[in-house]
């Protein structure tokens, strides 16, 4: 039902432009949806104008027409598009309204008379905006039939296309420019006539009085023209998506909803590759300071992306990660270019002559290559070879196709470069023709290989959520997923996390007797064990000690049936000292010193060495002994790089190179290789790098004929920013078991620790104060990098809470800090949380592992206390 209409509204009332495509407006509900939708724009007070497409699929019917030789073609062709809107006006129940009649009726003549009396492009132009008129004048019959008394307005009357310098005829009158800037006479002048009106997209009037197309997009930018000229409260536009998305959602489903972007983001995302909105269409509401919104016909409560003048409150952020196809580079080098005066005026030229847009330039010493969008530009072969031949005269070309633009936008992209190292390394795989970084420091484009795109685009997303360069974790910008939003019934809702719920009240107690004080939740330890216990490839699971070796953890896991991992003495002792006897230890230390080997020779432990060292010096300690041999396979995986332990870089393992002369020593004092070892890395969230572990040990096995286990170390990822990618542990299960298909000879060990442990404990800590500083707000508490260094240590991130607030909005963005002289004593940046206060208690997440274990008496300040929930 239409809502009822209110009292009539003020000569000053604001005005709504709402724009429907071709899809909204081609059957019976979609109208019914617009009119519930206007009705209730109606009862906000504003007047309101419909923006609308032709119906899906005319505007392509009205393009063949126009293609057509014959006469009776031409009418057989607008014969059917009639019928089309015939059949749906017999579906709303309608007679034939006279302003759609005279629309058929010119529509019929035009066919009839074809493009002599006119000229082509004229006849053209003046056809395809009958796909515009006619929907229009149905909608406006509909809308006033439906109880809302509807204004047909023909947009020629109110839209003058402008003709601008280098524009040719075709483009004058298929692809024609409007400057609208706020009209006060015709806002004076529609307000007199009515309160909700119709028009068209895509078509405008020249100064010669011909009907012109305004383009690709035009219906989009038609709405924001009219919302220019009227100074609309806000232009929506309706489609068949809920807004922009951080990525294209069809291909990355878990792609966040861009709740809020400005003016300059939204055309780069719209300009690099989303479909949703096209960039010529912001550019008319910057000065006037419109507001566009994105939103989903179809689902109008889901809130959509609002377009608006920059925010400032908010973290410098990647917003979108896009890619276009097709892209040609054209590639111009000579030593004379070097200062040459006219040069690329020069060539330049010749893109002009051949009618092609440049879109992005890199430039060195005796090379210039260029990008060719196809969206923008007529690509052809015939096109590219004669520009290139023309190019030829005055340097060498190279013609580089097909290619792909994959672009990151976000205000402040400079100063977001830091945290993309994981991302840059991916490209650094890959073949990449050109890198340009826009001069307005919004974009960061990288134009690779086309074929590795469709693979490469939701790695790059999940990267981007890791490295905390696409911030998701700020509401305030970030919606729901694609999954979430249209994924149905095939998405598992997260489970709030243990201290959410029901342990809070508890936390909250447990702050009230003392800050700051670590809590681990025992429960989350068996759950995250019997987890890995359903790896049925691995034969033995350790726990990394270092993670947490708090003693209750430690009896936790060895109930579970799990062996322990240590890398010092003092692990050794602690583990031993809680745990039976009859669990096996392994024992791999890094630079020990001899006295650590001693001790852990004289214990049960499997002992592990990474270095031709202590086989040179020592040798006679480890004779006639069983010994784990840890290598480094050339490459380190990771967060970060302090927590990515291979590679030449990094200080773990034996070089391959050194292997040979490794198993000599061996010979040589009698000591046998039982088990070979591999750790790349920490925070590793990809179930294929294990199962790429385990072949190359495995390939390294078979030449040592006393090896009988394979230990693919740990360094499962934990997730830890909103959207990030989890770790499917039943996919890990079958990428390990398919490597153990091709080599059962072998047991296989694997040693968790921070996967076992890090959710299951949490931080509390209390605000001390707030300070307001340099446009900055800072709340602090009553601990900081002396308790959790890992911050400050290698970025780590941790979700901070306000645990006295929870619940109530997160409207202030905070940098947290600690009590400690030190610049880096910052436990999260740029946090979104709700107004907090003296007192208020702060709960840091997943602080579970490599927290208390890594703390210090820094500052003398007093470490930490530990309690358990079980």
């Amino acid at each position: 039902m239409t809502p009822p209409i209110s009292a009539p509204l003020p000569p000053d009332a604001p005005w709504i432009v709402m724009k429907f495509g071709g899809t909204s407006v081609a059957t019976l509900p979609r109208w019914q949806n617009i009119c519930e939708l206007v009705a209730s724009r109606r009862a906000e007070g504003a007047r309101v104008l419909v923006v609308v497409s032709a119906l899906t699929g005319i505007t392509d019917a009205l393009k063949q027409l126009c293609g057509e030789g014959e006469q009776d073609k031409r009418k057989a062709a607008a014969g059917a598009i009639a019928q089309r809107h015939y059949d749906l006006l017999e579906h709303m129940q309608l007679a034939l309204p006279d302003t759609l009649g005279s629309r058929l009726s010119d529509l019929a003549a035009l066919a009839a008379d074809g493009p002599a009396p006119r000229g082509e492009l004229a006849w053209q132009a003046q056809v395809q905006a009958h796909g515009e008129l006619m929907s229009s004048a149905l909608g406006a019959a509909f809308l006033s039939h439906s109880g809302l008394p509807t204004q047909w307005l023909d947009a020629r009357e109110c839209l003058a296309a402008v003709a601008l310098p280098n524009q040719n005829e075709r483009t004058r009158l298929l692809s024609a420019m409007v400057e609208a800037k706020p009209d006060p006479a015709l806002n004076a002048r529609l307000a007199a006539l009515g309160e909700v009106f119709i028009t068209q997209g895509f078509i405008a009037r020249e100064t010669h009085g011909r009907t012109v197309l305004l383009g690709r997009g035009g219906s989009d930018t038609s709405a924001a023209y009219f919302g220019a000229l009227l100074k609309a409260q806000r232009v929506e536009i309706w489609t068949d998506v809920a807004g922009m998305f951080t990525a294209n959602p069809r291909q990355v489903p878990g792609a966040r909803l861009l709740q809020r972007l400005d003016y300059e983001e939204a055309q780069e995302i719209a300009s690099t590759g989303a479909k949703v909105l096209h960039p010529r269409c912001l550019s008319p509401l910057r000065e006037p300071r419109v507001p566009l919104l994105i939103k989903d016909t179809n689902r109008p409560e889901l809130d959509g992306t609002v377009i608006g003048p920059e925010v400032r409150a908010h973290a410098p952020s990647v917003k979108a990660i896009s890619a276009r196809k097709g892209i040609t580079l054209v590639s111009m080098e000579s030593v004379g270019m070097w200062q040459q005066v006219g040069f690329l005026a020069d060539v330049f030229a010749h893109f002009k002559t051949h009618g092609l847009s440049v879109d992005l330039i890199g430039s060195a010493e005796t090379n210039v290559t260029v990008s060719l969008d196809p969206t923008e530009n007529l690509l052809d072969s015939d096109a590219i070879a004669a520009l290139a031949s023309d190019l030829a005269k005055v340097c060498r070309v190279k013609v580089i196709a097909p290619c792909a633009a994959i672009t990151l936008v976000g205000r402040g992209m400079r100063s977001l470069l830091h945290t993309l190292s994981g991302v840059l390394a991916e490209f650094g795989q890959l073949r990449v023709h050109l890198i340009s970084q826009s001069s307005n420091n919004l974009n960061l484009t990288f134009v690779v290989d086309e074929e590795v795109v469709d693979a490469l685009l939701p790695h790059l997303h999940d990267l981007l959520i890791g490295a905390g360069a696409l911030r998701t974790d700020d509401s305030v910008l970030f919606g729901p997923s694609w999954q979430m939003l249209y994924g149905g019934g095939d998405i598992v809702p997260a489970v709030p996390a243990w201290w959410r719920v029901a342990q809070r009240p508890r936390l909250l107690e447990l702050a009230a007797a003392a800050t700051p004080r670590y809590v681990y939740h025992l429960p989350t330890v068996r759950q995250q064990a019997h987890e890995l216990k359903s790896l049925a490839a691995v034969d033995r699971l350790h726990y990394a000690v270092k993670a947490n070796t708090h003693p209750a953890i430690l009896r936790t896991l060895a109930a579970e049936g799990f062996a322990f991992e240590c890398v010092s003495p003092g692990e050794l002792e602690a583990v031993s000292a809680v745990v039976p006897a009859s669990v096996p230890l392994l024992f791999t230390p890094n630079f020990a010193p001899r006295r650590d080997y001693v001790r852990a020779l004289a214990t049960r432990a499997s002992v592990t060495l990474d270095a031709l060292h202590p086989l040179q010096h020592w040798g006679e300690l480890f004779r006639g002994r069983e010994i784990v041999l840890r290598v480094d396979l050339g490459r380190g995986l990771g967060h970060h790089e302090k927590v990515r332990t291979g590679g030449s870089a990094s200080k773990f393992g034996l070089p391959l190179d050194q292997l040979p002369t490794f198993l000599q020593l061996a010979d040589a004092h009698g000591v046998a290789v039982r088990g070979l070892h591999a750790h790349l890395g920490s925070g590793v969230l990809d179930v294929a790098h294990w199962g790429e572990v385990y072949a190359q040990l495995a390939s390294l096995a078979e030449r040592i004929a006393s090896v009988v286990f394979l230990n693919i170390g740990g360094g499962l990822g934990v997730p830890a920013h909103p959207g990030e990618a989890s770790l499917g542990i039943a996919a890990l299960d079958r990428a390990l078991r398919e490597v153990k298909a091709a080599y059962p000879q072998y047991q296989l060990w694997m040693e968790p620790g921070r996967y076992l442990v890090a959710d299951a404990g949490v931080l509390l800590t209390r605000v001390t104060q707030l300070k307001d500083k340099g446009g900055f707000r800072y709340l602090g508490v009553d601990t900081g990098m002396n308790s959790l260094i890992r911050p400050a240590l290698y970025d780590a991130w941790h979700k901070i809470v306000n645990l006295s607030r929870l619940g109530e909005p997160a409207t202030a963005l905070y940098q947290v800090v600690g009590p400690i002289c030190e610049s880096g004593d910052v436990l999260g940046t740029d946090r979104r949380l709700p107004e907090a206060a003296e007192g208020d208690v702060i709960l840091i997440a997943q602080a579970g592992a490599y927290g208390k274990v890594m703390s210090s008496h820094y500052n003398l300040r007093d470490e930490a206390d530990e309690v358990i929930i079980d």
